[in-house]
Protein backbone atom coordinates (compact mmCIF):
# COMPACT_ATOMS: atom_id res chain seq x y z
CA UNK A 1 0.00 0.00 0.00
CA UNK A 2 0.88 3.18 -1.15
CA UNK A 3 0.98 6.65 0.22
CA UNK A 4 -0.66 9.99 -1.34
CA UNK A 5 1.19 12.36 0.32
CA UNK A 6 -0.57 14.96 -2.39
CA UNK A 7 -3.84 14.05 -1.39
CA UNK A 8 -6.28 12.85 -4.31
CA UNK A 9 -6.71 14.20 -7.84
CA UNK A 10 -9.89 16.30 -7.59
CA UNK A 11 -10.17 16.49 -11.41
CA UNK A 12 -10.29 12.18 -11.97
CA UNK A 13 -11.80 9.54 -10.64
CA UNK A 14 -15.89 9.50 -8.91
CA UNK A 15 -16.96 12.61 -8.73
CA UNK A 16 -17.89 13.42 -5.01
CA UNK A 17 -20.97 15.89 -4.24
CA UNK A 18 -18.16 17.44 -1.57
CA UNK A 19 -14.61 17.74 -1.49
CA UNK A 20 -12.48 18.03 1.32
CA UNK A 21 -10.77 21.10 2.53
CA UNK A 22 -6.86 21.60 1.85
CA UNK A 23 -4.82 20.51 5.14
CA UNK A 24 -3.18 23.38 6.82
CA UNK A 25 0.68 23.16 7.32
CA UNK A 26 1.38 23.13 11.04
CA UNK A 27 4.84 24.31 12.38
CA UNK A 28 7.42 21.68 13.09
CA UNK A 29 10.41 23.16 14.81
CA UNK A 30 13.48 20.46 13.13
CA UNK A 31 14.54 18.67 16.16
CA UNK A 32 17.45 16.50 16.31
CA UNK A 33 16.52 13.00 15.14
CA UNK A 34 13.26 13.95 13.98
CA UNK A 35 12.34 11.91 10.32
CA UNK A 36 11.79 14.35 7.65
CA UNK A 37 9.77 13.95 4.12
CA UNK A 38 11.03 16.47 1.47
CA UNK A 39 8.26 16.97 -0.56
CA UNK A 40 9.45 17.92 -4.04
CA UNK A 41 12.60 15.69 -4.00
CA UNK A 42 10.40 13.00 -1.78
CA UNK A 43 13.81 12.41 -0.26
CA UNK A 44 13.29 10.92 3.16
CA UNK A 45 16.25 11.57 6.53
CA UNK A 46 16.37 12.32 10.08
CA UNK A 47 17.11 16.21 10.74
CA UNK A 48 20.77 16.03 11.70
CA UNK A 49 21.39 19.70 12.25
CA UNK A 50 19.84 23.15 11.36
CA UNK A 51 22.62 25.65 10.78
CA UNK A 52 22.72 29.13 8.71
CA UNK A 53 23.98 28.79 5.14
CA UNK A 54 23.99 32.21 3.00
CA UNK A 55 22.02 34.34 5.24
CA UNK A 56 18.70 31.80 5.32
CA UNK A 57 18.25 28.58 7.84
CA UNK A 58 18.88 25.16 6.50
CA UNK A 59 18.24 22.24 7.55
CA UNK A 60 20.51 18.57 6.79
CA UNK A 61 18.69 15.50 6.63
CA UNK A 62 20.39 11.81 6.92
CA UNK A 63 18.75 8.97 5.19
CA UNK A 64 19.09 5.77 6.52
CA UNK A 65 22.12 5.20 3.84
CA UNK A 66 23.78 7.84 6.01
CA UNK A 67 24.02 10.27 3.22
CA UNK A 68 22.80 14.05 3.78
CA UNK A 69 21.17 16.58 2.04
CA UNK A 70 20.72 20.51 2.84
CA UNK A 71 17.17 22.02 2.77
CA UNK A 72 16.03 25.31 3.04
CA UNK A 73 13.92 25.59 6.37
CA UNK A 74 10.40 26.41 5.79
CA UNK A 75 6.87 24.69 4.32
CA UNK A 76 7.02 21.44 2.02
CA UNK A 77 7.74 19.00 4.28
CA UNK A 78 5.78 15.89 5.64
CA UNK A 79 6.05 14.45 9.15
CA UNK A 80 4.05 11.76 10.26
CA UNK A 81 1.76 11.89 6.77
CA UNK A 82 1.49 15.75 7.44
CA UNK A 83 2.60 18.99 6.18
CA UNK A 84 4.95 20.85 7.97
CA UNK A 85 6.61 24.22 7.99
CA UNK A 86 9.79 23.34 9.66
CA UNK A 87 10.88 25.67 11.90
CA UNK A 88 14.43 25.97 14.12
CA UNK A 89 14.40 23.99 16.89
CA UNK A 90 13.33 25.26 20.59
CA UNK A 91 16.49 26.57 22.34
CA UNK A 92 16.32 24.63 25.44
CA UNK A 93 15.91 28.09 28.03
CA UNK A 94 18.79 28.45 30.80
CA UNK A 95 18.87 26.91 33.84
CA UNK A 96 16.90 28.81 36.51
CA UNK A 97 19.56 30.87 38.89
CA UNK A 98 20.13 29.13 42.01
CA UNK A 99 17.79 30.70 45.39
CA UNK A 100 20.70 29.10 47.79
CA UNK A 101 23.96 30.10 48.27
CA UNK A 102 26.33 26.73 48.82
CA UNK A 103 25.97 27.77 52.45
CA UNK A 104 22.60 27.62 52.45
CA UNK A 105 21.96 31.66 52.31
CA UNK A 106 19.25 33.04 50.29
CA UNK A 107 21.39 34.35 46.63
CA UNK A 108 21.44 37.86 45.73
CA UNK A 109 21.00 37.67 42.16
CA UNK A 110 23.20 39.97 40.10
CA UNK A 111 24.44 41.55 43.11
CA UNK A 112 28.57 42.84 42.25
CA UNK A 113 30.53 42.31 45.11
CA UNK A 114 31.23 44.88 47.60
CA UNK A 115 33.52 47.16 48.59
CA UNK A 116 35.68 45.38 50.97
CA UNK A 117 35.63 46.36 54.50
CA UNK A 118 38.35 46.57 57.23
CA UNK A 119 37.68 43.99 59.12
CA UNK A 120 38.85 40.73 58.07
CA UNK A 121 38.33 36.40 58.61
CA UNK A 122 41.39 35.27 59.05
CA UNK A 123 42.64 31.41 58.69
CA UNK A 124 45.88 29.37 59.12
CA UNK A 125 46.40 28.05 55.90
CA UNK A 126 45.50 28.12 52.20
CA UNK A 127 43.01 24.68 52.11
CA UNK A 128 41.23 26.73 55.14
CA UNK A 129 40.90 29.80 52.75
CA UNK A 130 39.63 27.30 50.17
CA UNK A 131 37.00 25.79 52.25
CA UNK A 132 35.58 28.62 53.41
CA UNK A 133 35.68 30.49 49.43
CA UNK A 134 33.88 27.06 48.41
CA UNK A 135 30.86 26.95 50.79
CA UNK A 136 30.79 30.91 51.98
CA UNK A 137 32.39 32.73 48.93
CA UNK A 138 29.02 34.21 47.33
CA UNK A 139 28.28 35.46 50.79
CA UNK A 140 31.50 37.00 51.42
CA UNK A 141 31.74 39.22 48.30
CA UNK A 142 28.17 40.58 49.26
CA UNK A 143 29.25 41.50 52.36
CA UNK A 144 32.33 42.68 51.07
CA UNK A 145 34.63 40.07 53.22
CA UNK A 146 38.05 39.27 52.46
CA UNK A 147 39.82 35.77 54.24
CA UNK A 148 43.61 36.36 54.76
CA UNK A 149 46.33 33.77 55.37
CA UNK A 150 47.74 33.42 58.86
CA UNK A 151 50.20 30.86 57.72
CA UNK A 152 49.62 29.00 60.90
CA UNK A 153 48.25 30.21 64.39
CA UNK A 154 51.89 30.79 65.54
CA UNK A 155 51.56 34.11 64.15
CA UNK A 156 49.20 35.15 65.45
CA UNK A 157 50.10 37.69 67.82
CA UNK A 158 52.41 39.36 65.19
CA UNK A 159 49.43 39.57 62.68
CA UNK A 160 47.06 41.64 65.63
CA UNK A 161 50.29 43.79 66.32
CA UNK A 162 50.70 44.64 62.67
CA UNK A 163 46.63 45.09 61.82
CA UNK A 164 45.73 47.30 65.10
CA UNK A 165 42.07 45.96 65.51
CA UNK A 166 39.40 48.51 66.61
CA UNK A 167 35.66 48.93 67.00
CA UNK A 168 35.46 49.49 63.05
CA UNK A 169 38.18 47.14 62.16
CA UNK A 170 37.19 43.74 63.51
CA UNK A 171 39.13 40.18 63.11
CA UNK A 172 37.41 36.73 63.20
CA UNK A 173 40.43 34.16 63.14
CA UNK A 174 39.47 30.34 62.76
CA UNK A 175 41.81 28.83 63.87
CA UNK A 176 42.51 24.88 63.99
CA UNK A 177 42.41 22.34 66.91
CA UNK A 178 41.35 24.35 69.71
CA UNK A 179 40.39 22.55 72.05
CA UNK A 180 41.31 23.32 76.25
CA UNK A 181 45.00 22.36 76.89
CA UNK A 182 46.07 22.51 73.20
CA UNK A 183 49.15 24.56 72.10
CA UNK A 184 46.93 26.22 69.99
CA UNK A 185 44.25 27.46 72.77
CA UNK A 186 47.68 28.44 74.80
CA UNK A 187 48.93 30.76 71.65
CA UNK A 188 45.47 31.95 70.94
CA UNK A 189 45.55 33.49 74.74
CA UNK A 190 48.56 34.91 74.89
CA UNK A 191 47.75 36.16 71.42
CA UNK A 192 44.50 38.26 72.32
CA UNK A 193 46.05 39.44 75.67
CA UNK A 194 45.40 43.49 75.89
CA UNK A 195 43.83 44.04 72.42
CA UNK A 196 40.58 46.46 72.11
CA UNK A 197 37.51 44.55 73.90
CA UNK A 198 35.00 43.19 71.41
CA UNK A 199 37.43 43.68 68.29
CA UNK A 200 38.68 40.09 68.03
CA UNK A 201 36.75 37.17 68.12
CA UNK A 202 38.79 33.46 68.08
CA UNK A 203 37.06 30.56 67.56
CA UNK A 204 38.22 27.07 66.16
CA UNK A 205 37.03 23.69 65.89
CA UNK A 206 38.08 20.41 67.06
CA UNK A 207 40.23 18.98 64.28
CA UNK A 208 43.92 17.97 63.62
CA UNK A 209 43.37 19.93 60.16
CA UNK A 210 40.75 21.69 58.17
CA UNK A 211 40.29 18.28 55.71
CA UNK A 212 38.39 16.50 59.11
CA UNK A 213 35.39 19.09 58.84
CA UNK A 214 34.84 17.68 55.60
CA UNK A 215 32.55 14.61 56.42
CA UNK A 216 34.43 11.27 55.57
CA UNK A 217 31.46 10.13 53.59
CA UNK A 218 32.44 12.55 50.65
CA UNK A 219 36.02 10.75 50.18
CA UNK A 220 34.62 6.98 50.14
CA UNK A 221 35.64 6.78 54.29
CA UNK A 222 33.31 5.69 57.20
CA UNK A 223 35.41 7.98 59.83
CA UNK A 224 39.02 10.14 59.28
CA UNK A 225 41.35 7.56 60.59
CA UNK A 226 43.66 8.56 63.45
CA UNK A 227 46.93 9.04 62.45
CA UNK A 228 49.41 7.44 64.57
CA UNK A 229 51.85 10.39 66.50
CA UNK A 230 54.87 11.13 64.64
CA UNK A 231 53.29 10.55 61.47
CA UNK A 232 52.81 13.99 59.75
CA UNK A 233 49.02 13.98 59.46
CA UNK A 234 48.07 14.61 55.49
CA UNK A 235 50.57 11.93 54.35
CA UNK A 236 49.26 9.51 56.85
CA UNK A 237 45.70 10.20 55.71
CA UNK A 238 46.93 9.88 52.19
CA UNK A 239 48.36 6.04 53.13
CA UNK A 240 45.29 5.10 54.48
CA UNK A 241 43.45 6.52 51.55
CA UNK A 242 45.84 4.42 49.27
CA UNK A 243 47.00 7.72 46.74
CA UNK A 244 50.08 8.79 46.32
CA UNK A 245 51.41 10.26 49.55
CA UNK A 246 55.61 10.72 49.00
CA UNK A 247 55.58 14.18 47.93
CA UNK A 248 53.87 17.75 48.94
CA UNK A 249 52.68 18.03 45.56
CA UNK A 250 50.61 14.80 46.33
CA UNK A 251 49.11 16.51 48.97
CA UNK A 252 48.29 19.47 46.67
CA UNK A 253 46.46 16.99 44.09
CA UNK A 254 44.80 15.07 46.72
CA UNK A 255 43.30 18.22 48.49
CA UNK A 256 42.13 19.32 45.33
CA UNK A 257 40.76 15.85 44.82
CA UNK A 258 38.56 16.55 48.24
CA UNK A 259 37.72 19.97 47.15
CA UNK A 260 35.58 18.79 44.60
CA UNK A 261 33.91 16.93 46.62
CA UNK A 262 32.28 19.53 48.58
CA UNK A 263 29.23 20.33 47.47
CA UNK A 264 27.47 22.35 49.97
CA UNK A 265 27.24 23.22 53.75
CA UNK A 266 25.66 19.76 53.77
CA UNK A 267 29.00 18.28 53.02
CA UNK A 268 30.81 19.33 56.20
CA UNK A 269 30.86 19.32 59.99
CA UNK A 270 28.15 21.63 62.02
CA UNK A 271 31.04 21.67 64.49
CA UNK A 272 32.91 23.84 61.72
CA UNK A 273 30.01 25.14 59.95
CA UNK A 274 28.50 27.30 63.29
CA UNK A 275 32.16 28.93 64.14
CA UNK A 276 32.23 29.94 60.17
CA UNK A 277 28.93 31.51 60.50
CA UNK A 278 29.59 32.93 63.82
CA UNK A 279 33.06 34.77 62.17
CA UNK A 280 31.22 36.27 59.60
CA UNK A 281 28.58 37.90 62.02
CA UNK A 282 31.02 39.09 64.18
CA UNK A 283 32.97 41.15 61.10
CA UNK A 284 29.82 42.24 59.44
CA UNK A 285 28.18 43.50 62.18
CA UNK A 286 27.29 47.34 61.92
Amino acid sequence: MTHDRYGSDVLGGTPTTHHRAPRTSRPQPAERGLVVEDVSTGWVGAVVRVEKSGGQHVVVLEDRAGRTRTFALGPGFWVDGEPVVLTPPVRASAPAAPTRTASGSRAVANAPARVARASRIWVEGKHDAELVEKVWGDDLRVEGIVVELLDGVDNLADALRDFRPGPQRRVGVLVDHLVPGSKETRIVAEATRGVPAGSVLVLGHPYVDVWQAIKPERVGLRAWPTIERGTEWKHGILRELGWPADEQADVARAWQRILRSVRSYADLEPSLLGRVEELIDFVTLD
